[in-house]
């Protein structure tokens, strides 16, 4: 009997454990399960908030007298600036014969095999074969991506004591400019250029998703080279 009673004494300690274990278990799963679900409802209505800044932005031109006009660098090819390029320069040229500002400022520098061709200079060159005066345009050529191209636009500004700025960029990309301009202590004024050819749904949407990304790991202080040119930003 006492073989027995210790046998069945050690199997009912098995199944208590076995139970406890269970519902540690079951109470961890839904822990989990909970924390998901505040994440994806968090990120939910962050991404929602961030789409409606960023279209905001995108449809709103800002453009009023300043000290400056800043244009956002974009690809070049072989010297020539790319279509998005070409639409912010124009964009520009019209700004400063509507006198908005005196000066405008070409952002943007280049790659490996770019052959020593910048962004920046590409846009001065173009800005002056469109009567804009060499005297009246600055370059910037170092610059690889936005948040450099914020930080030398800064420098440029402190330099010659401009006080409000003009940016110019694809409207998407405006929201992500104007926030890193006032981080770098900068005061601008957000001017979207006009629309290449024909932007289909899927494209659009990719360009939201690019800067909504872009935008979220700036705020995580986490690197975003890895976006960078993935739609022509």
């Amino acid at each position: 009997m006492r073989r027995k009673d210790g046998r069945s004494f050690r199997l009912l300690a098995v199944a208590r454990s076995s139970n406890r274990g269970s519902k540690a278990g079951g109470i961890l799963r839904r822990l989990l399960a909970s924390v998901l679900l505040s994440a994806t409802l968090a990120g939910a209505v962050w991404f929602g908030w961030l789409y409606t800044q960023i279209k905001g932005v995108a449809v709103r031109d800002e453009a009023r007298p300043a000290a400056a006009i800043a244009v956002f660098g974009a690809a070049e090819y072989g010297g020539h600036p790319s279509p998005v390029l070409h639409a912010r320069l124009d964009h520009a040229v019209e700004l400063y014969r509507e006198k908005m500002a005196p000066v405008v400022i070409t952002l943007g520098g280049g790659a490996a095999g770019d052959g020593g061709r910048t962004e920046g200079a590409v846009g001065r060159d173009y800005l002056l074969a469109n009567g804009i005066p060499y005297s009246q345009i600055i370059a910037e050529t170092r610059s690889i991506d936005t948040e450099e191209q914020v930080m030398d636009l800064a420098a440029i500004a402190r330099q010659r004591h401009f006080d409000r700025i003009v940016v110019v960029s694809d409207g998407t990309h405006l929201f992500r400019i104007q926030k890193e301009c006032e981080a770098a202590g900068l005061q601008v004024y957000t001017s979207p250029r006009m629309t290449v050819g024909h932007v289909d749904a899927w494209d659009l949407s990719q360009r939201y998703l690019h800067e909504m990304l872009s935008y979220t790991l700036l705020k995580l202080h986490l690197d975003v080279g890895w976006l960078h040119g993935r739609v022509g930003l």
